[in-house]
């Protein structure tokens, strides 16, 4: 069951990224992004899930690494700041479904002489499983830091070392003060790390979630790509739209500034009108038959007062008026014509403004409706059931802040 989760997510996925036709400028604009997802990918399909130690520096990550591999290969000195890059050393664990662990070992977060630090925690970003190693009460910025990775949609486990510095009930006092700070809805374990308690506990929670954890960050790495090369994409798309529709306002407004005739100027107006849905349909990849430009541009008209009020009312009325000082010009001796440059100037302004509203509502629908065509990997997170009330959370959070920091309304035109 398990490994069918796995093997069809992988598909799912694998699938999807075929989809994506990126162009040559995207490869190069992503590159780390994609090289990492592929790579995440890959771990997906070997079964291989990447553990990331973080903390402070000094609090003891490396020497915690070395005791869970039973080794000594991470380097450790009893000054702080030994470990200046990222370091990673596979986990062997016997009778687990996943094939191996890749442990990560990283420089402590507040170490100053750290060149690059995006370059240098990427990896620790993109991990399945985070230890925030903590060795004593947190700070503020240790705070910030964890409520960050379980934004960022990651699952943290809080380790506690060096626990042979307090007494009892100073340990105790120290724990509450700590379940105090962190989010309470959340449950974020606090493993004290003495003798095989934190090794056990990890075998533990690895064997029990350790598959939904590497998929879970599979499928958000992939939505995290998408939404990046969205954005890319969208604010490319914009610029095109604004000209097409700048474009066809100008035409629009000449069609029915010159033209006398009212069913000519609706029918023409009504022609333009379409023709920009159609334009703007193949701007942002979604070619629109003319049947469902038409059906656009109806429920755009209706459900927009304005801009159904323009295309019949307002500019019927202006034709009508326009048509009579036409009519009587002979009689006033060309006095009623005096009126009819301001009309049509006012008629032209009018077309402008209503065929501007009409391209940004056909924007949003035209991209509503692209989406359709295809699945999207926030889209298979949120299809995901989980029985466990934590990763539940953990995944409406996840959902919650993409949602709310990635509003791309003002990437239309």
């Amino acid at each position: 069951m398990e490994n069918f989760k796995i093997n069809k997510n992988y598909l799912l996925l694998k699938n999807w990224w075929e989809t994506i036709n990126l162009t040559n400028y995207e490869k190069s604009f992503f590159n780390r992004d994609i090289i990492s997802f592929n790579q995440q990918l890959f771990r997906l399909k070997e079964k291989k899930i990447r553990i990331g130690i973080f903390g402070k520096s000094g609090v003891g990550k490396s020497s915690i690494l070395n005791s869970l591999l039973k080794k000594n290969i991470f380097k450790t000195d009893v000054i702080n700041g030994t470990t200046r890059d990222i370091q990673s050393e596979e986990w062997e664990l016997k009778d687990q479904a996943l094939k191996s662990i890749e442990l990560l070992d990283s420089p402590g977060f507040d170490f100053c002489n750290i060149k690059l630090p995006d370059k240098i925690y990427f990896p620790i970003n993109h991990a399945d499983l985070i230890l925030f190693v903590i060795a004593g009460d947190i700070n503020r910025n240790e705070v910030r830091k964890i409520n960050s990775f379980i934004e960022d949609g990651k699952k943290v486990i809080v380790v506690f070392n060096k626990i042979d510095l307090y007494e009892k009930n100073e340990l105790k006092e120290i724990l509450e003060n700590i379940k105090f700070k962190l989010q309470k809805d959340l449950n974020i374990p606090i493993i004290l790390n003495y003798e095989n308690n934190l090794r056990s506990f990890i075998e533990k929670t690895i064997n029990q979630y350790g598959e939904i954890f590497l998929i879970l960050n599979t499928l958000q790495l992939a939505d995290k790509l998408f939404l990046n090369i969205k954005e890319q994409r969208l604010k490319k798309r914009q610029k095109l739209a604004q000209s097409i529709i700048g474009k066809f306002s100008t035409i629009k407004a000449s069609t029915v500034a010159l033209n006398p005739f009212i069913l000519f100027d609706v029918a023409g107006s009504f022609a333009i009108d379409t023709a920009l849905i159609s334009e703007l349909s193949k701007i942002y990849g979604f070619n629109l038959k003319s049947e469902s430009t038409r059906k656009i541009f109806k429920n755009i008209s209706v459900n927009n007062l304005f801009l159904g009020a323009t295309q019949v009312g307002i500019n019927t009325s202006f034709n009508l008026i326009r048509k009579v000082f036409l009519f009587t010009a002979p009689l006033t001796n060309g006095l009623s014509l005096l009126p009819y440059g301001p009309i049509a100037i006012i008629q032209a302004a009018i077309a402008v403004r209503s065929t501007k509203i009409l391209g940004k509502l056909a924007a949003k629908e035209i991209l509503i409706r692209s989406k359709i065509s295809y699945i999207e990997p926030s889209i298979m997170i949120q299809n995901m059931t989980f029985k466990e009330p934590e990763i539940f959370r953990h995944i409406n959070i996840y959902l919650s802040n993409r949602n709310l920091n990635n509003n791309f309304a003002s990437f239309l035109p």
